[in-house]
């Protein structure tokens, strides 16, 4: 990971375009995710299918797959009876699969015009994924920071040995828990890049409160974290929150949002309105307030990454 992979492709195609939902996408293609594990279930029940869909995102344009690691932790495994050995063999088979789907992809001289190799981001999600209780869109945990790197290390201990090209650092609610893992990060895994998105509760504050700008300009001392933004996340906010933030930092910015539906903790259903065939004017929107990296979160399809895909092929003449 000695190569900064965004600032690469970036230098040449001036946006990087992200896949979209990885989970409520293996929803829709009929997967029951009712479980703490979420995607991480599949890990254990069909793997293919998450190879598949890393596949499709390739086909309609992603540079980047994200893997099924979001919500694969010791912890959670092991309530479901796994060892530790079988949990870091379940992590490591995250980033297998997305390699996998990126390399058959690559195979084929056809799929290589006017794009750059697509790029694997090892999933690391919040402590509040893990807890599986909406909390990573709060980021009340009562957790110290030395609780929080003591959750984070071992779970990065094991992707990094992966050959993933960068860690994705996302949904994170509170800033205690991006100092964490960004201290983390710079302490033990120098040698390697990540990117940190946050979860916001409008447009200018992360989850926790805190403003984002404060945020982006705090985490602008850590040279090996690649870029910075806002993931799972309205699209009404993403404006205004780059707004707030493109003149605190020289890090790319990165906007991942969901596609606009509400999710209810407590029926677990989503419902509102979704943006997906305004994803390609979004993304415009988006890149004219200073974002470098987009895509999709939860509920976001193929779909969306296309019309992002087919909006960059016309402002870059990809």
């Amino acid at each position: 990971m000695n190569v900064n992979p965004i600032a690469t492709i970036l230098k040449e195609y001036g946006t990087l375009i992200l896949d979209g939902a990885l989970a409520t996408e293996l929803e829709r293609r009929g997967c029951d995710l009712n479980d703490p594990l979420w995607s991480a279930k599949v890990l254990l029940e069909q793997p293919e299918l998450i190879k598949r869909v890393h596949l499709d995102y390739f086909a309609a344009g992603a540079d980047c797959a994200t893997t099924a690691s979001y919500q694969a932790t010791f912890e959670g495994f092991a309530r479901r009876g796994l060892s530790r050995a079988e949990a870091a063999d379940l992590m490591r088979l995250a980033v297998q699969l997305a390699v996998e789907a990126r390399d058959e992809f690559w195979a084929n001289p056809a799929n290589r015009a006017r794009r750059p190799k697509p790029i694997v981001a090892a999933s690391v999600g919040s402590y509040g994924a893990f807890l599986a209780d909406g909390s990573e869109y709060r980021g009340d945990y009562g957790l110290t920071e030395a609780e929080l790197i003591a959750f984070h290390r071992p779970r990065l201990a094991v992707l990094a040995e992966t050959a993933a090209d960068i860690f994705a650092c996302e949904t994170i609610p509170s800033f205690l828990e991006a100092q964490a893992l960004a201290r983390l990060l710079a302490d033990e895994f120098p040698d390697h890049w990540a990117w940190l998105s946050f979860s916001a509760k409008d447009g200018a504050h992360i989850s926790d409160g805190t403003p984002f700008a404060d945020c982006v300009a705090w985490l602008n001392d850590f040279p090996r974290i690649a870029a910075v933004g806002i993931n799972c996340t309205p699209p009404e906010f993403i404006p205004a929150l780059l707004a707030s933030a493109r003149e605190k930092t020289a890090k790319p910015l990165i906007v991942y949002p969901n596609s606009g539906e509400g999710y209810s903790v407590a029926e677990k259903s989503w419902h509102g309105a979704a943006a997906h065939g305004e994803y390609g004017e979004l993304s415009a929107v988006w890149h004219r307030a200073g974002a470098a990296v987009v895509g999709g979160c939860c509920r976001t399809t193929p779909g969306d990454i296309a019309r992002i895909a087919a909006w960059a092929r016309v402002t870059a003449d990809r």
